[in-house]
Order: structure tokens, then sequence, then C-alpha cells
């Protein structure tokens, strides 16, 4: 099986980088020791459209690896998506999913033609109580609810998740060791 690991660290004000080339450097070894074959691209690199629309459609499960930046991902990683799932639009879906008979409903539950699976893997400078206290920040939404958007644009074009993973106090009061050990963990047990 093909793993494309989608690299979306920015070197950006305070930001490096660093830490998640690193994780996407700890995927790419875990993912090739269980028999897996990784391609990656590093967005801050700069690719091209339809290399990354062909990387797409011969993966069967994408990693997104990005920072949380203002509560989303960095804007390479969004220009990124909107470039290059454009191009693999007719790859993945087949239409939206409404009808003439009922046009306002039934959005994105039209046919897919992708049978993938993605994983999304963020950092961020809050602390994980910032993400699962209902009385803080992220009013206990988790990671996944910061991240929705993008669980819903890889459902549109028919893709399943797999368990997302998070490191948390980067900045501040950062763990590097830990968060290594707990995504070597994290891909053994998902993959």
């Amino acid at each position: 099986m093909k793993v494309l690991i989608l690299d979306g660290g920015k070197k950006f004000g305070c930001s490096g980088g660093k830490l998640n080339t690193l994780l996407c450097d700890v995927a790419s070894s875990e993912l090739e020791a269980k028999g897996y074959e990784v391609i990656r691209t590093k967005i801050d690199d700069g690719y091209e459209v339809e290399s990354e629309v062909q990387k797409l459609i011969q993966s069967d499960i994408i990693i997104f690896q990005y920072p949380g930046w203002w509560m989303s991902a960095p804007w390479i990683v969004k220009k990124y998506l909107d470039e290059v799932l454009s191009a693999a639009a007719p790859h993945l879906t087949k239409s939206d999913g409404r009808h003439a008979n009922d046009p306002e409903h039934g959005y994105g539950t039209g046919e897919k033609t992708a049978k993938k699976k993605y994983m999304i893997s963020t950092t961020w400078n809050a602390p994980i109580t910032a993400f699962n206290d209902k009385n803080d920040f992220f009013e206990g939404r988790g990671c996944d609810g910061v991240t929705f958007t993008m669980h819903k644009a890889m459902e549109y074009c028919g893709m399943k998740a797999l368990p997302s993973f998070m490191c948390n106090d980067v900045e501040k009061n950062p763990k590097v060791d830990e968060y290594i050990s707990n995504y070597k963990a994290h891909i053994r047990a998902n993959f």
C-alpha cells in the first residue's frame, strides 16, 4: 500500500516548520518498517499540481501533517488543497450529491470514486486542556472539532478518516521525545 505524507510545515515568523518535518520523518520510518511504500511532499518547497494529482490518485492513505495557525492549517496547505483537489476532483467524486428534484439537500453525498483513507496530524502551541476542557478556549471540541473543515473536505472526496494525532504546547513547553514516542505508538496502532 502507498501512503502520501503531506508536510505542511512552514518557515514563518517564530516557526521553522522543523517539528512537522520531524513528525513526517517519524511516520515515514514507521510506515516503511511495516512494509508501506511512502511518498512525500514538503509543500513549502513547492510542487507541480499534476504531479501531486498523480501522487494522490496512486495513494491508498494520505497523512496531512501541519501546524495549527490561527485555528487552522497554514495558508500553503489550503492553497495546496485548492489547487490539487480541484485538479483531482474528477478522480475522486462524480457529483456533489444534489438532484434536480431536491437541489437543497444531499450536498456532499454524491457518488465517490475514491476509496482512500486519511489521517490528520497537527501541532499546536495550545495545551491539550484548551481543546478538551468545555470551559477552555475550544470549548471541549477536541482536535477533530478544530479540524472539522479538513475532515469534511476529505469526506466530500470519499475518504475515510483514521484517528487523528495532535502534539500540544509545542512552543512554550515542548516535549519532542514524548511527541515522537506517542506518534510511533499512534502509527503502529492505526496502520
